[in-house]
């Protein structure tokens, strides 16, 4: 796949100090400080992968998605143009507004993200004890919880299939699976999805996912972020049917959900991947709590559809 990862992501916010106060106890490193106005953050293995700038309400104003080299960047460019669009061209990067959006998406030649391999803790279970004579490793677990990499993002549409155009036709993704008449998971790298497009009555960020090396630290991340601040709970901890990963959501000062996340499906064979039409409850998790309105309804909606979204309804 000549696409590899997401790079980084800009988001606009009402108050950017207060929203980047939450990321740093969300685990994320600060890079520097300010530059012009945007706060950068940092994860362990993807490096700078979030900025954070001024804006009237909460909006994705960017994504980056990196390439293994120009030629990529010339084949999306060519495609691009196929669909009539108009993009501005670098030395070794492609920059589009995807249609009828504020959102920009880069295209760039960049080092793909290298991980190192977290071995699995030993488990017991019906007669089975791999762990004799020893407490489970993650209970003993001190150090903070920090995301490894930035994985995917969700954004709502007022146009599902011209987003889902734009992303498969120009960029290059590919589609992993489709809940019928809500959304679209697509891929630019091996996990199961890296952009999943949502109907929605308009266009806004729904939630960015963040991994972590097990469902111990979805648990330990969500918990020491509810410790002091039990309204930045959403969901969780459940398990996805569609991509298979356990994980909890959390809402920034902002209104934009985060999610800590493990145990992604990865696809490494697209020969042997079959997409799927999910429909029903498994469409949205496969067990957790149930889900609440305001997952699929963010409170400040209504606020983003009118223009008057501000930091005190965003909830």
């Amino acid at each position: 796949m000549s696409l590899h990862r997401l790079t980084a992501i800009t988001i606009g916010v009402p108050n950017p100090e207060e929203t980047a106060a939450y990321y740093d106890d969300f685990g994320l490193s600060r890079v520097g400080p300010p530059d012009g106005g945007e706060i950068r953050f940092a994860t362990v293995e993807g490096g700078e992968q979030l900025r954070i700038v001024s804006a009237p309400s909460r909006r994705l104003l960017r994504i980056g998605i990196g390439a293994e080299n120009t030629d990529d960047v010339d084949r999306v460019a060519a495609s691009v143009d196929r669909l009539g669009l108009s993009a501005k061209r670098g030395e070794s990067a492609l920059e589009v507004r995807v249609p009828n959006t504020e959102l920009d998406v880069v295209v760039e030649v960049a080092s793909p993200v290298q991980q190192e391999p977290v071995l699995p803790d030993p488990t017991n279970g019906p007669g089975r004890a791999d762990r004799a004579d020893g407490r489970a490793p993650a209970v003993e677990r001190e150090n903070r919880v920090r995301p490894r990499k930035l994985g995917h993002l969700v954004i709502g549409s007022v146009d599902h299939d011209a987003m889902l155009r734009f992303f498969a036709e120009g960029i290059g993704f590919k589609v992993s699976d489709q809940v019928p008449g809500l959304a679209s998971f697509m891929r630019c790298s091996t996990d199961h999805h890296n952009v999943l497009v949502q109907h929605a009555p308009v266009n806004f960020l729904h939630h960015t996912a963040w991994e972590v090396e097990d469902v111990d630290e979805v648990g330990r991340g969500a918990t020491a972020m509810l410790e002091d601040n039990p309204e930045r709970h959403v969901w969780g901890l459940g398990r996805h049917h569609i991509g298979s990963n356990f994980f909890w959501y959390l809402r920034d000062p902002a209104g934009n959900f985060s999610e800590y996340y493990s145990d992604l499906d990865c696809i490494v064979d697209d020969a042997l991947w079959k997409p799927a039409v999910v429909e029903g409850p498994r469409g949205l998790y496969n067990w957790g709590p149930p889900v609440p309105p305001s997952f699929l309804a963010p409170e400040d909606l209504a606020g983003l559809m009118t223009g008057s979204h501000s930091p005190s309804n965003a909830g």
